[in-house]
C-alpha cells in the first residue's frame, strides 16, 4: 500500500506557474508508475502526465511544453511543474500511483487559473 499527499495548489493568473508536490508514504523506487490527473468541473478525470520507475515520461497533448513531471527518490516525492498556465488548466489535481496492480490516489489539490 501507499498513501499519497498532494500540495502546492492555489489561485494563479493566466501565464503564471505553480509546482505541485505528491509525497508518498513509501519508497517511490518500487512504484511502477506515478502520475498526475486532473478533473475540471463537469468533466471526467484525465491524465496529465506520468513517470515510470525507469524515468520515462508521458504528457497529454494539452500540456506538452508547459508542464514537467519529475521525481525525487530521496524525498519519495513526485512533482508537477506547471508553467504558462491557462484558465482551462483549472481543476482538482490528483496524484496517482500504480503499485502491484493497484491504483492509489491522493485527496487532490485545487488549481484555479484566472483569466
Amino acid at each position: 500500500q501507499v498513501q499519497l499527499v498532494e500540495s502546492g495548489g492555489g489561485l494563479v493568473q493566466a501565464g503564471g506557474s505553480l509546482r505541485l508536490s505528491c509525497a508518498a508514504s513509501r519508497s517511490i523506487r518500487s512504484i511502477n508508475v506515478m502520475g498526475w490527473h486532473r478533473q475540471a468541473p463537469g468533466k471526467q478525470r484525465e491524465l496529465v502526465a506520468r513517470i515510470t520507475s525507469g524515468g520515462s515520461t508521458y504528457y497529454a497533448d494539452s500540456v506538452k511544453g508547459r508542464f514537467t513531471i519529475s521525481r525525487d527518490t530521496a524525498e519519495n516525492t513526485v512533482y508537477l511543474q506547471m508553467n504558462s498556465l491557462k484558465p482551462e488548466d483549472t481543476g482538482v489535481y490528483y496524484c496517482n500511483a500504480l503499485l502491484s496492480g493497484f491504483n492509489y490516489w491522493g485527496q487532490g489539490t485545487q488549481v484555479t487559473v484566472s483569466s
